[in-house]
């Protein structure tokens, strides 16, 4: 292959070539950094298994791979790797113990596995998820070999859209509870309904990506009256009824991850650069698209607002904390890792986190702030500076296994998103990190007895813990004795399984569930409060355990801890006022003003009784003007009817600070009465000069949506034209692509023709001491092989940076493309995709200077 007749204009321009130590289908393990006191090795690796997007462990220490060889093939068959039989699910095991995989299996292929993006291992039943079905296959014999003569198939769940689409259903994870939790992106409409009869409708205004996903319907009510949004996370039954979404509007978050105390933590996907990992508070709505799903983020964008505030919507009443919002990436896998191989370094657990655009592995320490938590990011596993690889690992999703140690699988692909894949071999690999003296030791899962059930209860895997929870709790009062004794362990992970269990063991139970709900850790409680609540919600409870509930729940309202009067308040989202307002003002009594997430809670608490809940909780508090922090942020969160003349006279206030002010207009601008757009014109017209045009653009903004229908007596002024801020770009002077340059330029203008044969992946690189303002340009670039001319210009890069900033890729810049496109593509950062005439007429592509660019070659065939 020969580049033809490239032209080089201004600074120091590169070309590198990448052949032999880029051929390897998989990245050796010196090739990463590794946290302290931990090691990466290679587990298993092409041809054991293609693909990975998802996996599970099970008790044996097998595990269990959903691959996706048929990744999108409407934009990716030119690759060949399609199966017309289906995607699969591969075994893999290392039966020798010397922490490799030495042995690997097909357990089934089906036509109806596109690109699966989940499996559970729990026991003998493999929960696969691919849309639109939640798929459970049993494994009948237990010989890990699907037989449809023996085993079953069951599609437990159906009516998730998002077929052969990333924002699509994704992978179940077993709670402390018993529950199954999982969700789906926002590849909508979803229409789904369980075995026993409950329907869930969500929907969003996005639409497209893939041929499947044409329409979208936001605005849906489900069974239970209300409009879910977007991405939706969700619990059921095992046996699929019990339906309950339990947080909603979200992008794509690829994955749920639960603590043994019930805390959900997951990371939403893939929209740069406000990427954020979670902690879910439960009926959270996460702000991605408006209330009804109707309006992307960007249509709400207020004036000023930076992007990671304005794309999760953080000043808007109603939506949850978005934790830590950590820019560029695309989350995928997550887990929330307890007793393993490493804890002795992190006693308190650990959550992992995959990055696949970034290259990484995070990790957090979750510690309790508040009625929320407070998430430090810093980074696991990540290829080390200078790599030959860089680029190429892509962590797709994390597990514990049950001999503690943390499995990672790659991708390995040269870029994520998009719907794309560039990697013609379908490479994959799973690494394992563990101690650096780490021997695999799995003990044999022993179900028959008392103690073996409280063994498994204790496993480091989620999945095998479930085991021996479901086994327990079939026993019922039999197993009391054991499960109080253990629920008396000094690890609070050990109690926290255990509670769930204490309401099914009679009253010794009882007795020991009374004394957790004064334990004097508040997540004890909070775990003793929620196993309480969960077992109300079974037909079969005893009226021992709802009286305790009653009482505990009355207790949580006036605790110390604003965690476990956040729970409380949560419990009370469907009681009617008449029956909890007396709770609901303790809970309020109980806001300091500042804890977000705790505001969140209370609103939660008084949805649908907003109005009632405001008037008594300012009944003696009458002048607006001496609220506090508390009694204002009440207002600002509930903004019902009765609360817009006062809302308004603060924001009228000129003694207030601005910040304050401008709070009162957003929550008037969140109330959809006509005497809300009335107090807002009278803002915009009569207002303090600093926040005139502050309400005069919410007035014209809602006159588009929620007021579209008000008759106002005049109308808002003009408000001054936005800037929009800036794009969150980071230039890096320190970014090198691996390998040595075949040719280097220092002036202005140089032809190239160069031999290439062998190589897997080109950079073209414009260097520059000035970052800011100058640009090059790439003069008709083409790619000669044994088959064709390839025009540079005519196809998409695999990836590309501003100074060390990776970049998606760009459009393919051709007549039918641009006719099937209903507005133009971003450009990723400083680098721009347009094309250019510069030089002769001839095509170019125009970057900023001191910019990366990566084209996958190894497809093509050499001369």
């Amino acid at each position: 292959m020969n580049p033809q007749q490239s032209i080089l204009s201004y600074f120091v321009l590169f070309c590198f070539y990448l052949a032999s130590p880029i051929l390897a289908e998989h990245i050796p393990s010196d090739e990463f950094e590794i946290a302290d006191g931990l090691e990466v090795t290679l587990w298993a690796t092409t041809p054991q298994l293609f693909n990975p997007t998802n996996f599970d462990i099970d008790s044996n220490g097998r595990i269990w791979v959903t691959e996706a060889v048929n990744y999108r093939n409407f934009r990716n068959k030119e690759l060949g790797l399609s199966k017309e039989a289906g995607d699969r699910v591969v075994v893999l095991q290392d039966t020798d113990n010397d922490g490799r995989a030495d042995t690997s299996h097909t357990f089934v292929r089906d036509i109806d596995l596109v690109a699966p993006l989940g499996i559970a291992v729990v026991g003998n039943k493999i929960i696969v998820s691919c849309a639109p079905n939640l798929l459970v296959y049993t494994d009948v014999d237990g010989d890990t070999y699907f037989d449809p003569a023996i085993d079953t198939k069951e599609i437990l769940l159906t009516g998730f859209s998002g077929l052969d689409h990333d924002h699509s259903l994704h992978s179940v994870t077993v709670g402390p509870d018993g529950y199954w939790y999982f969700n789906t992106g926002n590849g909508g409409p979803h229409t789904v309904t369980d075995k026993s009869g409950w329907t869930l409708r969500a929907g969003s205004s996005y639409a497209g990506g893939t041929p499947h996903l044409k329409e979208n319907f936001p605005g849906r009510k489900s069974d239970d009256g209300r409009v879910w949004v977007g991405g939706v996370a969700m619990r059921v039954r095992p046996d699929g009824t019990g339906l309950e979404p339990i947080g909603h509007n979200f992008r794509n978050v690829y994955e749920e991850s639960l603590s043994s105390f019930g805390d959900v933590f997951h990371a939403d996907n893939d929209d740069p650069p406000a990427c954020r990992t979670t902690w879910l508070m439960e009926y959270g709505n996460a702000g991605f698209s408006s209330a009804d799903g109707s309006r992307k983020w960007q249509l709400d964008q207020r004036p000023g607002q930076p992007t990671r505030v304005a794309e999760w919507r953080q000043e808007d009443p109603g939506t949850i904390p978005a934790g830590d919002v950590y820019g560029f990436g695309a989350p995928t896998g997550v887990v929330f890792g307890e007793n393993g191989c490493f804890d002795k370094l992190y006693p308190n657990g650990l959550l992992l986190v995959c990055e696949s655009a970034r290259g990484e592995v995070f990790q957090y320490s979750p510690k309790p702030q508040g009625a929320g938590f407070s998430l430090e990011r810093s980074v696991l596993m990540k290829l080390r500076s200078g790599s030959v690889h860089s680029g190429m690992f892509r962590p797709s999703d994390v597990a514990v296994g049950p001999d503690g140690a943390i499995y990672i699988s790659d991708w390995y692909d040269p870029g994520v998103g998009g719907h794309r894949m560039r990697d013609p071999n379908g490479s994959g690999s799973v690494y394992r990190i563990a101690p650096k003296d780490f021997t695999p030791s799995i003990k044999k899962l022993d179900l028959s007895t008392v103690a073996g059930k409280i063994r498994a209860l204790k496993s480091p895997a989620v999945h095998v813990r479930s085991l021996g929870f479901n086994a327990l709790r079939d026993m019922g009062e039999e197993a009391g004795p054991e499960i109080v004794a253990a629920s008396r362990s000094h690890q609070p992970f050990f109690v926290a399984r255990t509670t769930w269990l204490l309401p099914n063991c009679g009253q010794e139970g009882i007795d020991r569930l009374t004394e957790l709900l004064d334990h004097k850790n508040p997540q004890i409680r909070v775990v003793a409060l929620r196993s309480l609540r969960r077992a109300i919600a079974q037909p079969d409870t005893s009226d021992r355990v709802r009286n305790l509930w009653l009482q505990a729940q009355q207790q949580a309202c006036v605790d110390s801890s604003a965690a476990v009067r956040r729970e409380a308040a949560i419990s009370l989202r469907d009681i009617p006022f008449q029956e909890c307002h007396k709770l609901l003002q303790k809970i309020a009594d109980g806001f300091d003003g500042w804890d977000r997430w705790y505001l969140e809670a209370l609103g939660i608490a008084c949805e649908g009784k907003e109005q009632e809940s405001f008037d008594l909780f300012v009944v003696n508090s009458e002048d607006p003007l001496l609220w506090d922090n508390r009694l204002s942020g009440i207002a600002w969160r509930l903004h019902p009817d009765s609360a817009v003349e006062q809302l308004k006279t603060r924001a009228l206030d000129i003694t207030l600070p601005l910040a304050d002010r401008k709070k009162m207009v957003d929550a008037i601008a969140f109330n959809s009465n006509t005497q809300a757009a009335a107090a807002m014109l009278e803002i915009a017209q009569r207002g303090p000069q600093d926040i005139r045009n502050y309400a005069a653009w919410w007035g014209q903004h809602r006159l588009q949506n929620d007021w579209k229908n008000v008759q106002l007596s005049d109308v808002f002024p003009e408000p001054p034209p936005i800037e929009k801020p800036l794009p969150n770009t980071r230039l890096d002077k320190s970014f090198t692509p691996p390998g040595d340059p075949i040719y280097k330029s220092d002036h202005g203008k140089a032809s190239i023709d160069l031999d290439i044969r062998g190589a897997k992946r080109i950079y073209l690189v414009a260097d520059s001491t000035n970052t800011k303002s100058s640009d090059a340009f790439w003069i008709a670039p083409v790619l000669t092989s044994a088959e064709s001319n390839v025009d540079l210009t005519q196809i998409p890069w695999t990836m590309a940076f501003s100074g060390g900033t990776p970049s998606g890729p760009p459009p393919i810049p051709n007549r039918a493309s641009a006719a099937r496109r209903k507005k133009p593509p971003r450009p990723p950062l400083t680098v721009s995709p347009g094309l250019t005439t510069w030089g002769n007429g001839q095509p170019a592509i125009r970057v900023a200077a001191r910019s990366v660019i990566a084209y996958d070659v190894s497809a093509l065939k050499p001369l």
